[in-house]
């Protein structure tokens, strides 16, 4: 649960079945009165139709956090890492990341590195869209070592250079 929008939805369901939120967070929520067994059934009935899902699961939720830094990161943050990612996540969940890796590689099926690269690719792809910010500005950008690293792993993802990329890309969109 990241946006306001969801936790609009979560608060009217709650409200719903007569329970008042203290608080709402990513992954959490406080409630001021206890929550039945019949509630929490009418509240994940309620929230699978309105496309979210009731996590109980401590891992699940752990996962989720995971994912959230992650993409605040690749997404919002301009803040050039001092560290690496997995020095990153951590220090903000305050949990070691072998066990971390571990949670979510079998939450998952696939490796933390993996769900970066993937967003981290989805992101230098936003980037080249908007035709804002040279190569070298987007590898500093995503806190990649050097443009040659980022292009490897570009074209290892897509198949084509961010240059051949950003070449369809345009053209698609009339600029060239």
């Amino acid at each position: 649960m990241i946006s306001s929008r969801c936790k609009i939805v979560v608060q009217l369901e709650l409200m719903k079945v007569g329970l008042h939120c203290s608080s709402i967070s990513l992954g959490r929520v406080e409630t001021i009165e206890l929550i039945s067994a019949e509630q929490i059934d009418k509240i994940k009935t309620a929230l699978l139709q309105c496309g979210l899902e009731l996590m109980d699961n401590k891992k699940s939720i752990l996962v989720e956090k995971i994912k959230t830094a992650i993409i605040e990161m690749v997404y919002y943050s301009d803040y050039q890492l001092k560290t690496n990612f997995s020095t990153y996540l951590s220090e903000k969940l305050n949990l070691d990341y072998t066990y971390l890796a571990n949670v979510f590689s079998e939450e998952q099926g696939s490796t933390i590195e993996h769900f970066i690269i993937i967003n981290k690719i989805q992101r230098i792809k936003e980037l080249i869209s908007y035709n804002e910010l040279n190569l070298t500005e987007i590898s500093w950008k995503l806190h990649y070592s050097s443009v040659a690293y980022l292009s490897t792993q570009f074209k290892k993802i897509t198949g084509v250079t961010p240059s051949c990329y950003k070449h369809f890309e345009l053209q698609s969109h009339g600029a060239i």
